[in-house]
């Protein structure tokens, strides 16, 4: 919401300062966004007499000009063919910027004359379009005058921010009326005055709607006015318009403008001339089609309601009019509407047919009901005082509806909500000056308190405890501190708050990048990792792009690794912990920890490893992500089991799923199947994780909080390499679970540093090698005893897997 500081003294007596209005208003919940001063941009151009004005000696289309700028006389060159001697024109003296060109000026020479400045057209200054010579200002205008005193550009513009529960502060009048119950002035809010009518108004209005939807249109009031002469709007209407970023079209449209703004009221000028019949406010015809003011053809469906003659459409309900019937300068007979509109079926229909127009924003929100006819009258003497003619009776149609309702209050609930010691004689007087009618005294109980028609958002005590408190000024709320326990005070985060925390200080430390991406993805990317489903699609996305929930995090770490390549950052690693959404019910909502490794973005190995630590990313390097978080997390790794197959957005014979017993999933892991890549329209290779945070099972409750006895042996261990031929379809962490079994007070790790297939080992055969590490606890191991300890390493997988020592 915008308005200009003299806008709101003409509802405002105050001596407040700029600055005392602004910090005021966002006080009382007016959040001010913004305060553009012009007379601050201007400051450097003020007025100049042109001494004198002859002929460039050397170009036919330019002149010498000798200004007067009030403290001195300079020399500028000039090629407006309106510059002359004696006349008034705004100068812009050497080093100033000028805004609509964008340059700044220097001393200079043109074709060999000296030029100390520059006399400036309205485009150059960026005040309109307006180029085809200097200002020319009225001759009685002061030389040296600031410009913008002198063309009124002097009125600070104020925006603030409006609540969506405050239609009342979208108009400048409401806002007068809450810094004056502040103490910050007198509200001086001129009420309409009745314009008699001079005959009947002769065009009829019917609301075509069942009994059921008469709240679609509740009231409809016309009025013609005849013999106006429209043209432009006076110099005072068009600035004000100019400076809260409308553009001035004529008087009629402008009066509705500015009264949209100034009385919140928005309201609709038809030419009467180009109205075939009556008017009828019903539900449009499914196919009707109206071309509106913006340009834009619009298709309607029967959910909308229209504003139609006998030839059709003319403007769609409280939101916009119709090309067709707008004014123009040839407009004579002109027709002021002035309804009242459902704020719900308002804002589905701007929403279906993607309109946001000033009437939308307001009706949506809830226009004064009380004001729609007092609005009809202002609307009609505006008219009247700028166009002339003669005004008609008005016509109402249906019946301005009674919204009134009495609060019982209780002033004592202003300090048991807020702590503010106030009486009733300041609390009545703060709901009074805000248009609360207010009756009783507090002593034999409640009071009564009516809220005013311009407040729809006031429906019960805790709402008047709200604006007693913004008034008077949450700075003045006592501030109490929290009650501070005795002892340690126990723990507030919850299991799957310290486990998501965990899991991202796991993953950062292991170099990946946390991205946040969006909770709702396309449905083509939906679809491609199991989502999609009609339950899971939002109603009201905020691009047709964000359709659906997503199933899964890592349809948006891909496309964010993609968008990093392709600003030429192949090599990423990133990682996120989020919700994913699977369904509605209740538990179909996951915690998971995912990431992604893209290009060479490999983990740092260190020790033996086959594949080596160079090349891209694979599914081991998704696969020790993985594992780690599990680890950091205290699930227990050394009993799960990973099996092959992650799902269908992973490569079949390059993923896998992390087990802890035949059911229960805890991870999933492997490199991103081709057809989700291009579902996805994303290059690879990429690898992924997930790692489902809610599947893993809680830790079991320990009689106390110290951590368990450090375990640290002073014996050296012992390391021992074995390699098994087995069938190649045994898997390696079977192989790794049975060599760790064999003796588990001795065998401390078991890791697979080689994998091998050739056909020295025969028909489907393959050789896996093993690192074993034994850490004697007590004393030095003998040849003896390590000898017996790798015997029954191989007995114990030859028993498991049919493995025999290579």
């Amino acid at each position: 919401m915008k308005f200009t500081l003299n806008w709101l003294k003409e509802h405002l007596d105050t001596d407040a300062s700029l600055a005392e209005i602004a910090d005021k208003l966002s006080l009382i919940g007016l959040e001010v966004e913004g305060i553009e001063d012009p007379a601050a941009a201007l400051a450097p151009f003020r007025v100049a007499h042109v001494v004198s004005a002859v002929p460039h000696p050397n170009a036919d289309k330019l002149r010498v000009c000798i200004v007067d700028t009030g403290t001195e006389q300079v020399q500028v060159v000039c090629g407006a063919p309106n510059a002359r001697s004696g006349m008034k024109g705004v100068f812009a003296p050497a080093g100033t910027h000028i805004p609509g060109t964008g340059i700044d000026l220097k001393p200079t020479k043109i074709r060999g004359v000296e030029s100390h400045g520059m006399l400036v057209s309205e485009r150059e200054m960026g005040l309109s379009d307006e180029h085809d010579g200097i200002i020319d200002l009225p001759p009685d205008t002061p030389v040296g005058t600031p410009l913008a005193e002198a063309m009124g550009l002097d009125d600070p513009i104020i925006e603030i921010a409006v609540t969506p529960n405050r239609p009342d502060a979208l108009g400048v009048a409401g806002i007068a009326r809450d810094l004056a119950a502040a103490d910050m002035g007198t509200v001086i809010t001129k009420e309409p005055k009745r314009v008699p009518g001079r005959f009947p108004c002769p065009v009829a209005v019917r609301l075509d709607f069942p009994a059921e939807e008469a709240h679609l249109c509740p009231a409809f009031a016309l009025r013609l006015v005849r013999g106006v002469r429209n043209g432009p709007s006076p110099d005072w209407l068009q600035r004000r318009l100019k400076a809260i970023g409308l553009r001035p079209i004529n008087a009629l449209v402008d009066i509705t403008n500015y009264l949209t703004y100034d009385r919140n009221r928005p309201l609709h000028v038809f030419d009467a001339a180009k109205v075939k019949g009556g008017i009828v406010v019903r539900r449009a015809r499914a196919g009707e089609e109206l071309l509106a003011l913006d340009g834009r053809t619009y298709r309607f469906d029967p959910s909308m309601v229209v504003i139609a003659d006998e030839a059709g459409p003319e403007s769609i309900g409280g939101i916009m009019g119709g090309e067709h019937s707008g004014c123009d300068e040839t407009t004579t007979d002109v027709l002021i509407e002035s309804a009242l509109w459902d704020p719900a079926n308002i804002a589905r229909t701007g929403r279906a047919l993607g309109i946001q127009s000033d009437a939308r924003y307001r009706f949506e929100r809830g226009v004064d009901p009380a004001f729609t006819l007092p609005g009809l009258e202002m609307a009609t003497a505006l008219v009247l005082q700028m166009c002339g003619g003669e005004a008609s009776d008005i016509l109402l149609a249906g019946d301005i509806p009674d919204r009134s309702h009495v609060i019982d209050f209780d002033p004592g609930e202003v300090k048991r909500l807020t702590g503010l010691d106030l009486s009733f004689v300041e609390i009545r007087s703060i709901l009074t000056r805000l248009g609360f009618w207010v009756a009783g005294e507090p002593d034999v109980g409640t009071v009564k308190v009516a809220p005013p028609t311009w407040r729809p958002d006031v429906h019960e005590a805790a709402d008047l405890v709200e604006e007693v408190t913004r008034i008077v000024g949450v700075d003045r709320v006592p501030t109490v501190p929290l009650p501070r326990p005795a002892g340690v005070p126990k723990p507030v985060l919850t299991l799957r708050q310290n486990r998501a925390r965990l899991a991202r200080r796991t993953l950062a430390a292991r170099g990946l990048v946390e991205a946040v991406t969006w909770s709702f993805i396309p449905k083509p990317h939906a679809e491609a990792f199991g989502g999609g489903a009609p339950e899971l699609a939002l109603s009201n996305p905020i691009s047709s792009e964000m359709s659906d929930m997503r199933p899964s995090l890592l349809p948006g770490l891909i496309t964010a690794a993609q968008r990093n390549a392709d600003r030429g950052f192949a090599d990423s690693a990133l990682f996120e912990v989020g919700a994913t959404y699977l369904g509605t019910r209740p538990g179909d909502q996951h915690e998971i920890a995912a990431g992604v490794r893209r290009g060479t973005a490999r983990v740092e190995r260190s020790g033996r490893h086959w594949s080596g630590a160079a090349g891209p990313v694979d599914a081991f390097d998704a696969k020790s992500d993985a594992m780690a978080v599990l680890a950091a997390l205290g699930a227990p790794v050394a009993s799960v089991q990973v099996q092959p197959g992650g799902g269908d957005w992973y490569h079949p014979g390059r993923s896998g799923r992390i087990m802890l017993g035949p059911k229960t999933v805890l991870a999933r892991f492997g490199e991103i199947h081709p057809a989700t890549l291009e579902a996805l329209d994303v290059e690879g290779p990429l690898v992924g994780f997930e790692v489902l945070l809610d599947a893993l099972p809680a830790p079991k409750a320990r009689p106390t909080r110290a951590k368990p006895p450090l375990e640290a042996s002073d014996l050296m261990p012992v390391r021992r390499d074995f390699a098994f031929v087995v069938a190649e379809d045994v898997n390696a962490g079977d192989l790794v679970r049975a060599a760790r079994g064999a003796d588990k007070s001795l065998i401390s790790d078991v890791s697979v540093f080689d994998v091998f297939t050739g056909s020295s080992l025969g028909e489907g055969r393959k050789s896996i090698a093993i690192e074993v590490t034994l850490q004697p606890r007590d004393k030095t191991l003998t040849d003896e005893e390590i000898d017996a300890v790798a015997r029954r390493i191989i007995d114990a997988v030859r028993k498991a897997t049919g493995g025999e020592l290579r």
